[in-house]
């Protein structure tokens, strides 16, 4: 994976991540802007939660690139829709951590609709703060899957188009076989995991 400067473009060979930005002040910033958008979440405070992104943010989703957006007006139109369908939305920041003016961030956001069906979305952005706002991101958050397919019916299904779904059975015997990769352990195989 190449590096990211703190600006957002390619580092160039040898140059130190961050390299011009003063890290500490970088990352005490990029902090305290991150707690400022959790708080503004469940707060449901569209003002503040607005206020924490530049006017031209970059939102980048790699794994579904028409989802990208630039401006914080669309940040905006976003929330609104997502504080009207989930009026009870609360955000957790599980880990982060700062490298100059990047900001990695895990999420876990959960609220139920007006239906009464549960709303739960899990991942990691990865923000780029400038100006102490956030200027670009790069979007992983994902619905969370409490059920569907085990890790090695998703894979086959991803990597053969044509694949129809494995029988009970076949999901079972292909679920409980040791991966050669893997020590064996009492439990059996990671479920979960994903290449």
């Amino acid at each position: 994976m190449g590096r990211i400067t703190a600006a957002g473009a390619p580092a160039a060979a040898g140059t130190p991540l961050g390299a011009g930005v003063d890290a500490r002040a970088g990352a005490v910033a990029g902090a305290a802007l991150l707690e400022r958008l959790a708080g503004a979440v469940n707060h449901h405070d569209l003002d503040d939660l607005t206020s924490c992104f530049a006017p031209g943010y970059r939102n980048e989703t790699p794994a579904h690139p028409a989802q990208g957006f630039t401006g914080h007006d669309q940040v905006r139109r976003n929330w609104e829709q997502i504080f009207r369908f989930v009026p009870g939305i609360t955000a957790r920041v599980l880990r982060s951590c700062t490298d100059g003016d990047v900001v990695w961030s895990e999420w876990d956001m959960t609220g139920t609709r007006p239906d009464g069906s549960e709303h739960h979305m899990a991942g990691v952005i990865v923000f780029g703060v400038r100006d102490g706002q956030f200027s670009w991101a790069r979007f992983y958050l994902e619905p969370v899957e409490a059920g569907g397919a085990g890790v090695t019916e998703t894979v086959r299904q991803r990597v053969q188009a044509d694949a129809a779904p494995l029988a009970a059975s076949d999901q079972r015997d292909a679920a409980e076989a040791p991966s050669a990769d893997a020590p064996p352990t009492a439990a059996g195989p990671a479920n979960g995991t994903r290449p």
